[in-house]
C-alpha cells in the first residue's frame, strides 16, 4: 500500500484551522493509500490510520502560520528524511513554500499533489507559485483564476474540501442550548464566526445588524485571533458598534471551543465577506453551519457564492443593505428558512463528506503515481 505523504501544518489541536482540519478529514478517509501525517513532538495520532512523523516541534503547535524555523524543518524532512511514496503539499501559494516544494520534489523525484488551501490574492503572479504534477483548487472561482493565467487543464483538478458529520440540534435542543449560553429562548440571533481582520465580513456583519434596527436581536462575534493586530481590529469594531447603538446587542465570544453549539443555536449564520483572502474558498465554519442545517448567508462575487448556487446558502452583495434586507426576508419566511437548511445539511453530507473528497483523492493519487 503505497505512502502519502501529508505536507501541512502540525495535524494536532486545537481545531480551528481549515487547512489542518482538511489534511485529518482527507488522511483519516483514505482506503487504498497509508497516510502519514506531520505531527509535533508527543502528539498522539488524530487519525485510525497510518503513522504521525514528528517534524514540528511542541512550541509550533499554536497560531495559524509556522515559523521560519518550522518551515526549514519540513523542507529539510523532504529532503533529507521523507520515505513516502507520494507528497501531498497543503498551502495558500506564495513564493518561499512553492519555491522549497519544487526543489525538494526535484531533488527527490517524488509525485506530488498540491491543494490550493486559499485563493492568492490579487496581483500575486499565480501561475509562477504552481509546482506539483497535478494542483488542486477547492472552488470554481480558484480553478477559473489559473485558467485565466494560463494554467492547462491537465494540470489542475477541482475537488471540493469536506466537513466531518454533524448532528443538527432539535429545536428543544436549540432552547437548551440557549438557556446554556445564557440567551433569550424567542430572540433572533445571528453568529459572525469569522475572521476580525480579513475580508471586510466583521463589520459588514455588525453594520448590516445595525441596519436590520430589531432591538430584540442578538449578534454573537465568534472572531478568530489570527495575527497580533486582532486586538487593534477589536478595538476599532468594539468602537463601530458604540456609535451605532448596537453595543448592548452585541456578544463578543471571540474564538470559543463552543462553536458548534453556538452555530447550531442562531437563526442566521452571516459570512459575507468581501473576498477570500487568507480563508480557504468555502469556509469550514460555513460548511459546519450547513452540516446544522443552519441558513447561512455568504457574499456574492466570492468563491461562497458557489454554495449558494448549489442551494446551500443564501448569496447577498456585500453590504450592510443588503444583508439586513436578505435576513428581513428569510425572517418573514420560516418555512423557507427550514428549507434552506435541509439543503445544506443534505449537500454537507453528501458532496462535501470526508468520504467522497478522500475517494476523489485517492483516484488522483493512482493517476500520478502509476
Amino acid at each position: 500500500m503505497a505512502e502519502v505523504l501529508f505536507v501541512s501544518k502540525p495535524v494536532a489541536p486545537p481545531w480551528n484551522d481549515s487547512s489542518k482540519n482538511l489534511v485529518r478529514d482527507i488522511a483519516g478517509h483514505l482506503q487504498r493509500h497509508s497516510p502519514v501525517l506531520m505531527g509535533r513532538s508527543g502528539q498522539a495520532s488524530p487519525i485510525d490510520r497510518g503513522r504521525v512523523e514528528l517534524v514540528y516541534g511542541a512550541a509550533s503547535a499554536g497560531g495559524f502560520a509556522p515559523s521560519v524555523r518550522a518551515n526549514l524543518g519540513v523542507l529539510r524532512h523532504l529532503l533529507f528524511e521523507s520515505s513516502a511514496d507520494l507528497w501531498h503539499f497543503f498551502f495558500a501559494p506564495n513564493p518561499k513554500s512553492s519555491a522549497a516544494g519544487r526543489i525538494a520534489t526535484a531533488i527527490r523525484r517524488v509525485p506530488s499533489v498540491h491543494t490550493v488551501c486559499s485563493v492568492p490574492g490579487e496581483g500575486v503572479a499565480a501561475r509562477r507559485l504552481l509546482f506539483a504534477d497535478a494542483t488542486v483548487t477547492l472552488s470554481r472561482f480558484a480553478y477559473e483564476r489559473f485558467r485565466q493565467e494560463g494554467v492547462s487543464e491537465s494540470e489542475l483538478r477541482l475537488i471540493p474540501p469536506c466537513v466531518p458529520p454533524l448532528a443538527p440540534p432539535t429545536a428543544l435542543e436549540r432552547i437548551s442550548l440557549r438557556d446554556k449560553h445564557q440567551l433569550p429562548d424567542t430572540a433572533p440571533i445571528w453568529i459572525y464566526p469569522g475572521d476580525l481582520e480579513f475580508g471586510g465580513g466583521a463589520e459588514t456583519a455588525l453594520q448590516g445588524f445595525a441596519a436590520w434596527n430589531r432591538s430584540d436581536a442578538i449578534l454573537l462575534m465568534a472572531c478568530r485571533r489570527k495575527t497580533p493586530k486582532a486586538d487593534e481590529a477589536l478595538s476599532r469594531l468594539r468602537g463601530q458598534a458604540r456609535r451605532w447603538g448596537i453595543e448592548a446587542q452585541v456578544r463578543w465570544v471571540g474564538e470559543t471551543r463552543h462553536i458548534h453549539e453556538l452555530l447550531g443555536l442562531s437563526d442566521f449564520v452571516v459570512m459575507v465577506n468581501r473576498t477570500a483572502y487568507a480563508k480557504m474558498d468555502y469556509p469550514l465554519v460555513a460548511l459546519e453551519s450547513m452540516c446544522l442545517a443552519r441558513p447561512v448567508l455568504v457574499g456574492k462575487g466570492t468563491p461562497s457564492e458557489e454554495l449558494a448556487e448549489i442551494g446551500g446558502a443564501v448569496a447577498v452583495e456585500t453590504n450592510a443593505e443588503a444583508l439586513a434586507a436578505a435576513i428581513e426576508s428569510l425572517s418573514a419566511d420560516q418555512a423557507l428558512c427550514a428549507k434552506i437548511g435541509q439543503k445544506a445539511h443534505a449537500l454537507a453530507t453528501s458532496k462535501f463528506s470526508p468520504q467522497e473528497v478522500a475517494a476523489a483523492y485517492e483516484l488522483l493519487y493512482e493517476e500520478i503515481h502509476a
